[in-house]
């Protein structure tokens, strides 16, 4: 039902996942199991959400087999200090959720001040080899941060996940990651439901296709080639999300939501060339 994008190594990556975000517990396994019922392929979660346990209940509950599965984690900044302890995490990771590999690992934040990001990114091309992950990637990294992770390692993320929304289109961000053959990923791509919802030309848009806007939006990150990774909740809008490939938006379409971006258009002002996670 849901079309994929090859990534450069090889693997097929599902055009549209399911995020986890904020999703704990008993609800958080309820709700992963719900959306791999209902069609998604791609589960995404990260050490730094406090779930991969509660994902991996969902991925048990939806008795969808593994192989079908495209499961995403992220490797959080304050384990890049120490190399051993950053590869066990990683084996937590895989404990935490109950498999024996995850089909992709990304470097959550660059956190440029704290500078270990090349050296967690050795951490995960050996994770790799090791057949822990099958691809590797990364998440907010900017141009400065892929050139520096190619010239120094020699090895460039197949994926790189950031902030992308109509109010934050990353063009310049979207143009360089295709040039080195990365697919974009979008994290909050429905901006977490703020203002971009309200849009009145995303609602006029919405009106004559007679969809959501949020169906929209999505349609939008697909015809860019981005991979979105909405959260929902309700079998409404998990269904809702995928209805996404039976529509097509016009050039003129797609032109009036691109000219929505905006210079400082991120929802919580988490510049990658300043923010430091941990």
């Amino acid at each position: 039902m849901i079309p994929t994008k090859k990534l450069a190594d090889g693997y097929n990556i599902p055009a549209i996942g399911f995020g986890t975000v904020f999703m704990k517990g008993e609800v958080c396994a309820n709700y992963v199991a719900q959306a791999i019922q209902h069609g998604y392929r791609l589960i995404d979660t990260a050490i730094r959400y406090d779930n991969e346990g509660a994902v991996g209940e969902g991925i048990r509950r939806s008795g969808i087999p593994r192989e079908e599965l495209f499961v995403t984690s992220k490797l959080r900044a304050k384990y890049y200090e120490n190399q051993a302890v950053a590869f066990e995490m990683i084996e937590e990771s895989l404990y935490r959720m109950g498999l024996d590999y995850l089909d992709l690992y990304l470097l959550h934040w660059p956190n440029p001040t704290q500078d270990l990001y090349v050296q967690a990114w050795q951490v995960l091309i050996d994770a790799q080899k090791r057949g822990l992950v099958r691809s590797i990637g990364v998440c907010n990294f900017m141009p400065e941060h892929l050139n520096r992770l190619e010239e120094e390692t020699g090895v460039l993320p197949v994926v790189n996940q950031i902030e992308l929304h109509p109010y934050f289109s990353q063009q310049q961000q979207r143009d360089f990651d295709a040039s080195k053959s990365i697919v974009t990923e979008a994290w909050s791509p429905l901006s977490r439901g703020r203002t971009v919802i309200y849009d009145e030309t995303l609602q006029a848009i919405a009106a004559e296709k007679e969809k959501t806007v949020g169906q929209i939006i999505l349609r939008w990150h697909y015809q860019l080639g981005v991979i979105a990774i909405p959260k929902a909740s309700s079998d409404e809008h998990q269904l809702e999300n995928l209805a996404i490939f039976d529509f097509e938006l016009s050039d003129e379409d797609m032109r009036l939501i691109n000219a929505l971006t905006q210079d400082n258009g991120r929802i919580d002002h988490q510049d990658p060339r300043e923010y430091e996670e941990f």
